[in-house]
């Protein structure tokens, strides 16, 4: 199993969970976070006066996936969220050790099914 952590641009949400509903992923966690990258701040005016806005609105996708689908479900997430523009996101995978549904206690691949 992998843990699939994507932070996209809000906008590309209902885009993104539409294409990885039909690779097959059952279920997701959705953040809304802040952060910079290469896009660094930006000036904004507010009645008259200029400000920085040093970090960009986000959303941040987490999902546990099993291992044959992690290139599909990456796939998915960078053709849907990508404008081509800076600011885009980033797609990160990690190993996940163990998962566990505290309702029924199925552990790993079990976890992994739909209910």
């Amino acid at each position: 199993m992998k843990l699939v952590k994507a932070i996209i641009k809000p906008f590309k949400l209902e885009d993104v969970r539409e294409a990885l509903n039909e690779v097959g992923v059952v279920g997701m966690t959705v953040s809304e976070v802040k952060g910079f990258g290469r896009q660094r701040g930006r000036m904004e005016t507010y009645r008259g006066s200029e400000y920085t806005v040093d970090f960009h609105p986000k959303v941040m996708l987490e999902l546990v996936v099993p291992d044959e689908i992690v290139s599909k479900v990456v796939e998915a997430i960078c053709l849907e969220s990508k404008t081509g523009r800076i600011g885009d996101g980033k797609v990160f995978v990690l190993p996940v050790e163990s998962a566990i549904r505290i309702r029924t206690g199925e552990a790993d691949d079990q976890v992994m099914k739909p209910v």
